[in-house]
């Protein structure tokens, strides 16, 4: 292949990956599209193509690894939490005792019922208790007792 179709190739895939960052709006490809544009740089004076996929590789990454935490945290942040994802942090009331060890537990949130585990497997919450939801396992709520103060 000639300089001028690798650099050509490249460019491609940098407009590829953009179309597909556009599309998505999701932070996944444009680190992959940085990488691009380098190795199209490097192209240019007949860089050997291993060089330019090490390019493309290492471009990438450092991209993914420095940048993506600071662009997650101010493109996303007025993103609306959906679903099961929104009861993270909600309060819940225990209808069924917590038990870890013998698997059991149920607690009341928004008028649905939902499965629930302890975050500490030595701790059994009683049903009335107030909990704090922490995360979801699969189906299951991981709560704690609600701490007063």
């Amino acid at each position: 292949m000639t300089t001028l179709n690798v650099t050509i190739m490249w460019l491609v895939l940098l407009v590829i990956l953009v179309i597909i960052e556009l599309a998505t709006m999701g932070l996944t490809t444009i680190w992959f599209a940085g990488g691009a544009l380098a190795a199209a740089i490097v192209s240019i004076p007949g860089t050997p193509i291993f060089l330019q996929v090490i390019v493309f590789l290492v471009v990438s990454a450092i991209l993914l690894y420095f940048t993506r935490p600071i662009a997650v945290k101010y493109f996303n942040k007025d993103r609306i939490r959906t679903n099961t994802e929104s009861l993270i942090g909600r309060q819940a009331i225990v209808i069924s005792e917590i038990n870890n060890v013998e698997g059991s537990g149920q607690v009341n949130t928004g008028g649905m019922e939902w499965t629930a585990r302890s975050s500490y497997n030595n701790v059994v919450l009683p049903v009335g208790a107030v909990v704090t939801i922490l995360g979801i396992d699969g189906v299951k709520l991981i709560v704690e007792e609600r701490k007063e103060g």
